[in-house]
C-alpha cells in the first residue's frame, strides 16, 4: 500500500471516531447498575439452560412438584432462532420401559386399608355359621368386642390375588358371649374407593379349629392364620388350647390350604382321670388312739399324660396322716383339713394305687362319718385342668368305727 493511501485511510478512520463518539452518551451510575444487572441476568439465564440441558426434563419435573412455591420472575427476552433440522425418514420407535418387578397392575385399584378405615366402612361379610349369629351385610364392624357385633381383632396387608396390589386381610369376631365364631376375611378396594369384600380365608367350625389367634401375609401372597383346636371360656385357659400355623393362596376365585397340618391330634391338656376309694375303717390301738387304712386308685384314662395329679382328702381336721402310704406323695400336713396329696405327672392308661394309712388321737372324736376325696389335674403350671368327666373326679369315702 502507498504511503497516499495510508495517509487516506487513517483521516478516514479519524472522521468515523469523531462522529460516533459525539452521539456516544458518556454512561451515568444508573446506567452502569443496568448494565452490570443485565449482563448477570444473561449469565444467569445462560447458565440455568446449561442445567436443565444437562439433567434433562425429568429433574424439571420432580423439582417443579416438589419445591417450594415460588413466583417466577422477570424473563429476558430471547432471540428466535431458527429450529433445528428434523431429520427426514421414519423415526426409530422408542422402547417403552418395563414396568418392574411386583409393581401394581396400571389401572388395578390399592386395596390397603388402615385400621380406622375399615372400621368407619360399610361392608360385607361371608355367612357366619348356622344358628345365632351377627348381621353380614352393609354392616360396620366394631372395635371394641360387644355383644351381637363383628369386631375386628387383627389386621394385616399383602397382594393375595396376585395382582399386583394390595389386599386387607381381617380377623374378625362375632360377639357372642364370652366367644362367638371367628373368621378371615380378605377386603379389596373397587374402582369407586369402596370396600368389596374378596372372600374368606378360614373359619371357626363346631369341631375343630374352634378359635383363631393370630394371621400373617407372607411375601408370596400366603395368608397364614394361627388357627386353635378348642376355644377358651368356660374355665378352659388359652394357654391350653393346641395352636397350628396354616397358610391358605387365592385359586379360582377361593382361598384354599396350601401348607400346614391338616387336623388336630388329642389334647394333652384335656385331661380324664378318675378317682375311686375304699372305705377308712378306724379300729382302737393299744393306747387308746384309732388307726385305719383306706385304698385309693387314681386312673388317667385320657389320651395324654397329665403333669400333674392331686389328690385332695377332705376328711375331719381329728383324722390325720400317719406313717405308712405316704411317700409317693409331696406336701402333705398332718393336721389340716383338706389334706392335699401331690402325685406328680400321671401317663396316659397309667393308674396309683395310695393305701393311705389314717390315725385319730386318743379322746378325740370323728363329727361325720363321710370324706370327699377328689383327684385333680393339673398343668406343667400347677393349674387345674378341665376334665372330660368330671362325675368321676369326686367320691365319698366312709369312715367306720371298727
Amino acid at each position: 500500500m502507498s504511503e497516499q493511501e495510508t495517509f487516506g485511510l487513517a483521516e478516514e478512520f479519524t472522521r468515523y471516531r469523531r462522529t460516533v463518539l459525539e452521539e456516544v452518551e458518556v454512561p451515568g451510575p444508573a446506567a452502569v447498575r443496568r448494565t452490570v444487572r443485565g449482563r448477570g441476568r444473561r449469565r444467569w439465564v445462560a447458565t440455568a439452560g446449561a442445567v436443565l440441558a444437562l439433567f434433562g426434563g425429568s429433574a424439571l419435573g420432580y423439582a417443579t412438584m416438589n419445591g417450594p412455591d415460588h413466583r417466577p420472575g422477570p424473563v429476558e427476552p430471547t432471540p428466535s432462532g431458527s429450529p433445528a433440522p428434523t431429520p427426514s425418514g421414519p423415526e426409530s420407535p422408542t422402547p417403552s420401559p418395563s414396568a418392574p418387578s411386583g409393581s401394581p397392575t396400571p389401572g388395578v385399584p390399592d386395596g390397603r386399608f388402615s385400621r380406622s378405615q375399615l372400621l368407619g366402612a360399610s361392608v360385607t361379610l361371608p355367612a357366619w355359621r348356622a344358628g345365632r349369629g351377627c348381621p353380614t351385610s352393609g354392616v360396620k364392624i366394631s372395635g371394641e368386642n360387644r355383644e351381637g357385633v363383628n369386631w375386628l381383632v387383627a389386621l394385616d396387608h399383602g397382594d393375595v390375588d396376585g395382582d399386583g396390589a394390595v389386599e386387607t386381610m381381617a380377623l374378625v369376631q362375632c360377639g357372642l358371649g364370652t366367644g362367638g365364631p371367628m373368621q378371615v376375611v380378605a377386603f379389596d378396594r373397587d374402582e369407586t374407593g369402596k370396600v368389596v369384600t374378596l372372600g374368606r380365608v378360614v373359619a371357626t367350625t363346631i369341631d375343630k379349629p374352634q378359635w383363631l389367634f393370630a394371621l400373617d401375609v407372607v411375601d408370596d401372597g400366603t395368608v397364614r392364620v394361627q388357627v386353635g383346636d378348642i376355644a377358651p371360656g368356660g374355665g378352659w385357659a388359652a394357654k391350653w388350647s393346641q395352636r397350628q400355623w396354616r397358610g391358605y393362596r387365592w385359586k379360582d376365585g377361593s382361598f384354599t390350604q396350601v401348607s400346614g397340618p391338616t387336623s388336630f391330634g388329642p389334647n394333652p391338656n384335656l385331661a380324664d382321670v378318675a378317682v375311686t376309694t375304699g372305705d377308712l375303717v378306724l379300729k382302737v390301738a393299744d393306747d387308746g388312739s384309732r388307726t385305719g387304712t383306706a385304698t385309693v386308685r387314681i386312673r388317667n384314662r385320657g389320651t395324654g399324660p397329665v403333669a400333674h395329679v392331686a389328690l385332695r382328702l377332705g376328711v375331719p381336721a381329728v383324722v390325720r396322716a400317719d406313717v405308712d402310704g405316704w411317700e409317693r406323695c409331696t406336701g402333705v400336713p398332718e393336721t389340716i383339713d383338706p389334706i392335699v396329696c401331690g402325685l406328680g405327672q400321671l401317663a396316659a392308661g397309667a393308674e396309683i394305687r395310695l393305701d393311705l394309712d389314717f390315725h385319730v388321737f386318743k379322746g378325740d372324736t370323728v363329727s361325720t362319718d363321710k370324706a370327699d376325696v377328689e383327684v385333680q389335674p393339673m398343668d406343667s403350671e400347677r393349674d387345674v385342668l378341665p376334665d372330660v368327666s368330671r362325675a368321676d373326679n369326686l367320691v365319698q369315702m366312709k369312715i367306720i368305727y371298727g
